[in-house]
């Protein structure tokens, strides 16, 4: 192959002669020199690599496995930060079942300290290298989910418990159930009697019990008194609301020691007995009254042990 090479100042050509052998040098060459360009550029980008500022360089000189690497690990960190959202969301929940399960617990007189509720429970055993395991990444996602569903279920579940416990617990002290006075029996039961002052059949809307003036008389129930003052028939009186429309009545005291607006609990004093008004003796007229409807006081009173 001959190559002719003509200068512009010069008369002279000037002919060069390729053969088989140098083409092949030649390419042999160029390969040699794009191998090693290659390989020095490898190795700048995996050493300098995070060195590079220039935006240009880094997308030359980084290969694409460092992009792969990178990739990789970009898509670890968010799992992970997914799973440390979760494991945040689990102590969470573990808090709230602590809390729930220790209220229950003071709910039904169990100690708290024989349940643990901030301790991890006990385990052990044997060990055996033969049948364990590794867990994969995805096994343990998958068990950190069901280990959330079961949380999210045993949280609802002692929740609706809870509430259950604690609405029987506050209807225990506000159903009007204790014992005005310190007595085991009525001298006056609740309906139709012999009126004692004009000896006609008329309707008792309460029940009366005997005791001395000046004996204690007790809320039944806790609530807010809505009535402390003289009434014309049932002399010094007081009523208490209990709520859901439920209102216990005393009458006949002798002393009335709470104000109108008062908020009262189950068996605090709150006046004592006496004769005052439409009595015959001393004695405490005691009245349930549900809507403003007389209620039999024996279905919600305690029988006095």
């Amino acid at each position: 192959m001959n190559i002719i090479l003509i200068a512009n100042n010069s008369e002279r050509a000037r002919k060069l002669t390729l053969t088989k052998s140098n083409i092949i040098l030649s390419v042999t060459l160029f390969s040699f020199i794009v191998i090693a360009l290659a390989l020095v550029i490898n190795f700048f980008s995996l050493r300098y690599a995070d060195r590079i500022e220039s935006p240009l360089l880094r997308t030359i000189l980084v290969n694409p496995q460092e992009q792969r690497h990178q990739k990789i690990q970009m898509h670890l960190q968010d799992n992970l930060n997914i799973m440390a959202s979760k494991l945040g969301q689990m102590q969470a929940q573990l808090l709230r079942l602590d809390a729930l399960g220790e209220r229950m617990a003071e709910s039904t007189g169990i100690k708290t300290h024989d349940l643990l509720f901030r301790e991890i429970p006990g385990q052990g055993g044997a060990r055996n290298d033969a049948l364990s395991e590794d867990l994969t990444f995805v096994e343990f996602n998958q068990k950190l989910q069901e280990l959330s569903n079961l949380l999210d279920e045993r949280a609802d579940k002692l929740g609706a418990l809870d509430s259950l416990l604690r609405y029987g617990r506050v209807n225990k002290f506000v159903l009007p159930s204790e014992m005005p006075v310190d007595t085991d029996w009525y001298s006056s039961g609740f309906g139709y009697r012999i009126d004692p002052f004009t000896g006609k059949k008329a309707f008792h809307e309460g029940v009366d019990f005997a005791a001395e003036i000046g004996a204690p008389i007790k809320a039944a129930a806790g609530g807010v008194v809505i009535y402390s003052d003289r009434h014309p028939e049932y002399g010094n009186m007081i009523e208490i609301d209990h709520g859901d429309d439920l209102v216990s009545r005393y009458a006949h005291a002798s002393k009335l020691e709470v104000a109108l607006g008062e908020v009262v609990l189950q068996g605090q004093k709150i006046g004592e007995v006496g004769n005052t008004g439409r009595s015959t003796g001393a004695h405490l007229h005691f009245e349930i009254r549900h809507k403003d409807k007389p209620q039999n006081p024996s279905k919600f009173l305690k029988k006095p042990s």
